[in-house]
């Protein structure tokens, strides 16, 4: 993993910090194009399939100036912390389809195009469905939700996300009794990201996967933004899932797939290493990961410019059970 420096570091005890539908004409003509083959063909194939010179053609990502966006903040997720400067979020990612190197992935993933993006949701529902990003965004109201997210590598920030809860859009195809778990998979396309053809030792596609309760949770987050904005590459567009109280990888980004299945899926983590990386990977301050204590974590706030290059801003705090999200969630997790 590419390190940052940290020379910039105060202790505090807790995150609880003080505070400082019209679509676009590009994502329009998208959808046009997405129906027009849908209709031509009778179905569409799933973005894996497409060549290279199909996806150079297309928009690279959803309209930055949809009427959807910003979204209207959630009183209930809401709270007062100070949020991780934009530029962070933005240019520190871990996403290795591009590269390992979190400084290098917005560079990388600027051209991956985006739009139109089918998505597929099946397997055990009653209503299996093959929609478009653009309409999956639009299919309910979205809000924005300041979240914590905890990284494994122990570090952490605080982001404006917006979506819809996940549970919507499962009730919506109506899960059958026998679906058990929630299986999400991302793209897999080496020709246009480097990273699955530089690391092709690794399980492409990126899978993870919830408990079907996981998933109906209101906190599970359906995201196709991010600080007001439609999501960038590097932060998973068009679609990916926020699941605030777990490790980020559980976080899936740029989603093609989801689909209910009765078997608990093997995720791509787990399938490497399943003694760092089990399926379950709630954020627990007591169970240390082999590299990293997770009793503490860098909040990262800003980067700062320096003569011998960045570094960020960050304060180191106490890491919270269930990532400070126990009243909504531990319920989940008692013996019964």
């Amino acid at each position: 993993m590419n390190e940052t420096s940290h020379p910039n570091t105060n202790h505090v005890s807790d995150l609880s910090l003080p505070c400082e539908m019209i679509t676009s004409k590009r994502a329009f003509f998208s959808r046009r194009k997405f129906i027009k083959g849908l209709a031509v063909a009778g179905s569409i194939a799933p973005i894996s399939a497409l060549s290279q010179s199909e996806k150079e053609n297309e928009p690279d990502s959803l309209s930055s100036d949809s009427s959807l966006f910003p979204a209207k903040r959630s009183e209930e997720h809401n709270p007062g912390w100070i949020q991780t400067k934009k530029n962070v979020a933005q240019t520190y990612n871990n996403f290795y389809e591009f590269t390992t190197r979190k400084t290098m992935v917005r560079e990388l993933a600027k051209n991956f195009p985006t739009s139109p993006w089918p998505v597929e949701i099946g397997g055990l529902v009653e209503n299996p469905m093959t929609v478009d990003a653009q309409e999956l965004m639009e299919m309910f109201p979205l809000e924005e939700r300041v979240y914590r997210f905890r990284c494994v590598e122990a570090w952490s920030m605080i982001v404006p996300w917006t979506g819809y809860s996940l549970s919507r859009l499962l009730e919506k195809v109506q899960p059958k009794p026998e679906a058990k778990f929630v299986r999400f998979e991302t793209f897999n396309l080496p020709k246009l990201a480097p990273g699955i053809e530089k690391y092709n030792y690794y399980p492409w596609p990126y899978v993870e996967g919830l408990r079907l309760d996981e998933a109906m949770n209101p906190l599970s987050l359906l995201t196709f933004g991010i600080y007001g904005e439609p999501l960038p590459t590097q932060n998973g567009a068009p679609v990916r899932m926020i699941v605030p109280w777990k490790y980020g990888y559980k976080s899936i980004k740029s989603i093609v797939k989801i689909e209910l299945v009765k078997e608990q899926p093997k995720t791509f983590w787990e399938a490497l290493q399943p003694d760092e990386y089990p399926f379950e990977s709630n954020v627990d301050p007591s169970k240390p990961h082999p590299r990293w204590s997770q009793a503490q974590e860098k909040l990262i706030l800003d980067i700062e410019e320096g003569f011998f290059g960045d570094s960020l801003n960050y304060r180191t705090v106490k890491t919270l059970p269930y990532n400070g999200y126990s009243d909504q969630v531990a319920a989940l997790y008692e013996q019964k």
